[in-house]
């Protein structure tokens, strides 16, 4: 493991200064600067690629072509997403017309919240450094990153290259464990985004709310992945093994668990099986072999958490199973017949074990998810409306994904980020520039207003108040008789399949009609 230089802790209230300094000189108000900026951290890792790799591989023994699939390339495009789009991002907005007002000129102003403070996990070190970061600089903010002192080659690579190609006044990298984190968590901050556990989280807002810092948490959970007994089980399989042993099942997203009906577990076990052959063939044959190529645990201490859970289920191992101390790897591992009392169900996981959950049926399902914390992630797969729109609907999770698995939160444009336990507010794209923005409400008043306001001045007369009435009431639409009829949820959207069937006909009909018409006059 390569050694990382900590930052004295006497240095760290100086950096926080010094930034602040850096961020008072207006140098981040200037758009086109915002841009210089991203743009050179996007020169930072094109120039370093191989630096990358190399430090991936050596914190979390992870194979180059996942490391430029799930970072490398992701916070390229994420820099670049933000340099191509800060420009219109960053203007201010006008509220929508309301007459009472609209001689005020409100508009709003989108300003940066000053010096933030961003604590990364070991997970995707590169990416979840970046990709908020990137937010950071082109809402026009100075920023203190702290990287995972897990992946110390990764932060000392920071810590050698952003001064290289970024402004030291506006960026800095503070590298250390729990005494310099604590230390940092003492400092007020324009915005803090922590990236980690819920433990861990409650820690970091606790701290925030003694200098009131606003901050936003993205903390995971156990993701459950629901399957259709009638869905594609193949490509079920496949993906829902990719997602789940990327990383080594290190991913904050990444399924923890599989609920299927009892009489579909066998079926989805053997594609499954059919599945891990594939991706690992060497574990097949007479003498098979670990699988190669997976991520390693981070540490001794996350290899020996999750292979206690793995030695203490219930559940019978599928595949897998294998692990090596010296090396922190296990071994992809499936296991079925898994209880909610076992093991594997008693945190999330965040390694490559897959437990499969047999239930009676998807309402025991639906009941399980929800008698626990609300994930950050819920799959389903299946290919049916009715039962993909029965799931979304009576659940709650941070993001709800169909036939697929954690590629949702590299898809452009849609926000990341939790609800309740699994964490609170939004990043990457323009979510991430709008987390570190501050929106600043203005109005300018003519004079010539008081002419129609004036009523709002002392005296408080008769004639005043009714004058406040006339121009200022607000008039209500007529009282309800009683609640709107509501449709059950999980209906598959048959009401509005059924609108756009009638709607169908009648634009057909429509169409009939006028060729009809057309006949009769060219005749």
């Amino acid at each position: 493991m390569a050694t990382l230089a900590y930052t004295p802790l006497e240095e760290i209230e100086k950096i926080r200064a010094e930034l602040q300094v850096g961020f008072n000189s207006g140098k981040t108000k200037s758009i086109a600067f915002r841009k210089y900026q991203l743009l050179q951290f996007a020169y930072l890792i094109q120039d370093n690629v191989k630096a990358f790799e190399d430090a991936l591989a050596s914190d979390l023994g992870r194979h180059v072509l996942e490391s430029n699939l799930l970072e490398i390339n992701g916070s390229i495009a994420e820099l670049m997403e933000a340099y191509k789009n800060v420009d219109s991002w960053a203007k201010p907005e006008k509220p929508s017309l309301a007459i009472n007002w609209m001689f005020m000129r409100p508009v709003m102003y989108k300003e940066p919240k000053g010096v933030v403070l961003i604590i990364s996990p070991f997970n995707f070190p590169l990416w979840l450094c970046v990709s908020p970061m990137a937010g950071a600089i082109a809402a026009g903010n100075a920023i203190v990153l702290k990287p995972s002192e897990a992946c110390p080659a990764i932060a000392a690579l920071f810590a050698e290259l952003i001064p290289k190609y970024l402004d030291p006044s506006l960026v800095r990298v503070v590298n250390g464990a729990i005494p310099e984190t604590t230390k940092l968590l003492e400092l007020p901050w324009g915005h803090i985004l922590y990236t980690g556990s819920g433990r861990i989280g409650r820690v970091v807002a606790t701290a925030a709310a003694k200098t009131l810092t606003p901050i936003s948490l993205e903390l995971g959970g156990k993701s459950p992945v629901f399957v259709d007994p009638a869905s594609d089980m193949q490509l079920a399989a496949r993906r829902i093994l990719w997602g789940k042993f990327t990383n080594g099942g290190q991913t904050c997203i990444a399924p923890d668990y599989v609920l299927v009906p009892k009489a579909a577990q066998d079926d989805l076990v053997d594609a499954m099986k059919t599945a891990y052959a594939n991706f690992y063939p060497e574990t097949t044959g007479d003498s098979p072999t670990p699988p190669q190529n997976v991520t390693k645990m981070v540490h001794q201490a996350a290899f020996k958490r999750v292979h206690g859970l793995v030695q203490n289920t219930k559940g019978t191992i599928v595949v897998g199973g294998e692990a090596d101390e010296a090396t922190k790897f296990i071994a992809p591992t499936i296991v079925k017949d898994v209880k909610p009392d076992d093991s594997l169900m008693s945190e999330e996981i965040f390694g490559p074990v897959l437990p499969i959950v047999p239930v009676e049926d998807l309402d025991s399902g639906l009941a399980y998810v929800n008698s626990h914390d609300h994930p950050l992630a819920l799959y389903v797969f299946s290919q049916n409306e009715a039962y993909k729109n029965k799931v979304f609907n009576n659940t709650q999770s941070g993001s709800a994904v169909a036939n697929e698995t954690i590629v949702s939160a590299g898809v452009t444009g849609l926000p990341f980020g939790g609800i309740g336990p699994s964490g609170s507010g939004y990043h990457t794209g323009k979510f991430g520039f709008q987390m570190f923005t501050h929106y600043r409400s203005s109005i300018d008043a003519p004079g010539w207003l008081d002419k129609i306001l004036g009523f709002r001045f002392p005296p408080y007369t008769d004639s005043n108040s009714a004058k406040l009435k006339a121009r200022l009431g607000i008039k209500l639409p007529a009282r309800p008789t009683g609640p709107p009829a509501v449709a059950a949820t999980g209906d598959g959207g048959a009401g509005r399949k059924w609108f756009l069937l009638a709607f169908a006909v009648a634009i057909l009909g429509a169409l009939t009609k006028l060729k009809n018409r057309l006949a009769v006059v060219q005749a």
